[in-house]
């Protein structure tokens, strides 16, 4: 690993750790030569998972924009980041678990509002009213009502 400040080629690790759950390293690294330190990452390669949207365009998975969806859902609700990331991180893992590439957005959508429903019913329902776009308010207190009958 080359020093990002002399472009030595000389640098020895000073600690390593894992994270995001084991599938990623951390390390802290230092310069033989000038004697400055810098963090790398390993992480493992994997097959990009494409997602086949509702017109049919296609894009690659994005564990930060699954996020950001799932924040603005549980934005102003007692749900903690770490929470959010863990959805997130486990929508992921069963997704390149499952063997397929292209993965339809439903899917997607059906994975996340499973688990959001076991966190907190409002955030769920604000996810629940987005992707699945409610055309009129019978629609949505159709939704709210299933989801009465589910927590009895």
């Amino acid at each position: 690993m080359r020093c990002s400040n002399c472009q030595n080629k000389s640098t020895k690790v000073l600690d390593s750790r894992p994270i995001e759950e084991g599938q990623s390293i951390r390390r802290r690294r230092e310069c033989e030569q000038c004697g400055f330190r810098f963090t790398t990452f390993e992480r493992i390669e994997e097959v990009p998972l494409i997602v086949v949207k509702k017109d049919g365009a296609r894009q690659e998975f994005s564990r930060e924009k699954l996020i950001r969806g799932l924040i603005k859902a549980c934005e102003k609700r007692p749900v903690p980041l770490e929470k959010i990331e863990g959805i997130a991180i486990e929508v992921e893992r069963e997704l390149r678990h499952s063997g397929v590439s292209e993965i339809p957005s439903n899917d997607i959508g059906e994975m996340v509002m499973d688990r959001l429903s076991k966190v907190d019913e409002v955030a769920y329902v604000r996810f629940a009213s987005v992707y699945r776009q409610f055309k009129d308010i019978s629609v949505f207190l159709d939704e709210l009502k299933d989801l009465i009958k589910t927590d009895k």
